[in-house]
């Protein structure tokens, strides 16, 4: 499929580990998405962060009270755009990283504590010269756990 052009709102195959691994650039401790399992392409996408109390972060955060900081559930969501936007582009994203530009009206509604499987669900809202901006929401149980808009840059031969 590498030499067919993507349509916009194209359902994608679903990226396992592999694949995010393959898509970003993030190893451990900062890779924060598992996988999406939910692909419209240059739409939105779903992505899935399994909580575990093996997390580095419950350490410190806070010890007798484990919750996920929620700068990082916001950094999930803008590594599940940027799987997204690869899956998107295809053969065109290869050599490029995407980069966080902004975050706006980050809401944390509620804790994430081990064993807790996020739903990680990102929506494109516009791309306009080079900058992607999406409005994301964390979802835990069924319930909002952390919102937030972000834009992203793609940056072409990133290092």
């Amino acid at each position: 499929m590498e030499s067919e052009e993507v349509q916009v709102g194209q359902q994608l195959p679903d990226v396992d580990y592999q694949g995010v691994l393959r898509a970003l650039p993030h190893r451990y401790p900062m890779l924060l998405v598992d996988g999406l399992v939910e692909i419209e392409a240059f739409r939105r996408g779903v992505g899935i962060k399994n909580v575990t109390f093996n997390e580095p972060y419950f350490q410190g955060h806070f010890p007798g009270d484990p919750i996920m900081p929620g700068v990082l559930i916001v950094e999930a969501m803008g590594q599940t755009a940027a799987v997204l936007i690869v899956a998107s582009m295809g053969a065109r994203a290869g050599g490029n990283h995407v980069y966080f530009t902004t975050v706006d009206e980050a809401r944390f509604r509620r804790p994430v504590r081990p064993g807790a499987q996020l739903r990680l669900e990102v929506e494109l809202q516009r791309q306009r010269m080079g900058i992607w901006k999406f409005k994301g929401r964390a979802v835990a149980d069924g319930q909002v756990c952390t919102e937030a808009t972000f834009s992203a840059k793609v940056v072409t031969g990133a290092a």
